[in-house]
């Protein structure tokens, strides 16, 4: 993949005559979000940019030992400083989403916004709203194309121990530690360079998946045990949770991710989903293997989007009624899950 010439020396120009950057991700930021975020970030301080990382909610514990953590404000914390950062930007990244639904509360301070807008993502049909857009969905992640803006701009050898292990950890997680398809043989060679960079792989792999709360392991537990459903008629696996049942293990964020690929691990099941309530939301995740596209499901039934094999989705209907609105659909879908290759 290549960033187009005349716009990266656009955007470079940009970035020499901004006096203020914001950089912004997704609602629930997860490890590409805040690695490509925070590698950004600790790049372009390098530079001498005047530069601020604003996500639109808080994230898991797991991602805060991240180079500058510590400078990130949190929109619904700090909202008044965030939208004075955001009004007051020349500039603004956008990365690791598509749409600017994704930011859900900050969406109107963005799209009132009136700095330029520069998206970097690998999500499928971004929102044409930018004034630049880099996207890629061949990518494995964003921060593997922060990586490669970085190259685009002429300044691959600035990439330090900070920003490499942003970059890693945004890799790491967004592949499943690199088991995804995504991870072709030249992101290999990228995450080389990252631990030449200074990147520890084990220490980064280690406080990431290393570091559960007792209350994580026993929610994992209790939502395997007694949650898990599994429908081989459908090759089809999902577990639901109500707010109740995560309150009786002080839920934090972060402590159901992953959840959803415990469920898509079993032997012969290729569609797998992850259902949580919360204030009167329902929050889905969806993972499949082979050709059946979770993206087109989750955007047909329940307004979601994402990857071709691992979206999110939403529902406005109680629990019970979300969960007999996917298992009426399973039986429409029956043939072609049977043949998923």
């Amino acid at each position: 993949m290549q960033f187009p010439k005349a716009e990266i020396s656009a955007v470079k120009q940009l970035i020499e005559s901004s006096k203020n950057i914001v950089i912004t991700t997704h609602h629930r930021p997860d490890g590409d979000a805040m690695g490509s975020s925070l590698g950004l970030y600790n790049y372009l301080k390098l530079k001498g940019c005047n530069v601020n990382v604003i996500t639109p909610s808080d994230y898991p514990d797991f991602l805060t030992w991240l180079p500058s953590n510590d400078v990130v404000i949190n929109f619904e914390a700090a909202g008044h400083t965030a939208k004075e950062l955001v009004n007051n930007a020349d500039l603004i990244f956008c990365l690791d989403f598509n749409w600017l639904s994704r930011v859900e509360g900050m969406e109107g301070l963005l799209r009132s916004a009136a700095a330029k807008k520069v998206l970097i993502d690998h999500h499928l049909d971004p929102e044409n709203v930018y004034d630049f857009v880099f996207s890629f969905t061949e990518a494995c992640s964003t921060s593997e194309l922060i990586y490669r803006f970085i190259d685009a701009l002429g300044d691959v050898k600035m990439i330090n121990k900070d920003i490499a292990e942003c970059l890693y950890c945004g890799i790491m997680t967004d592949t499943n530690s690199f088991r995804y398809s995504s991870m072709k043989a030249d992101v290999h060679r990228i995450i080389a360079e990252l631990m030449e960079a200074g990147a520890e792989n084990y220490r980064i792999h280690e406080r990431v998946y290393d570091t559960s709360t007792e209350n994580r392991l026993r929610l994992l537990g209790f939502s395997l045990k007694e949650k898990l459903t599994v429908l081989p008629e459908f090759n089809t696996a999902y577990l639901a949770l109500s707010q109740s049942e995560l309150e009786m293990f002080n839920h934090k964020s972060g402590d159901t991710e992953g959840l959803v690929n415990y469920a898509l691990s079993i032997n012969g099941i290729k569609f797998a989903a992850f259902f949580s309530e919360k204030d009167g939301m329902i929050k889905i995740s969806f993972r499949s293997k082979g050709n059946f596209s979770v993206k087109e499901f989750s955007g047909k039934y329940f307004s979601g989007g994402g990857h071709k094999n691992a979206s999110g989705g939403r529902s406005d209907l109680s629990l019970s009624d979300t969960l007999k609105k996917f298992l009426d659909l399973l039986p429409v879908y029956k043939n072609e899950l049977n043949s998923v290759e």
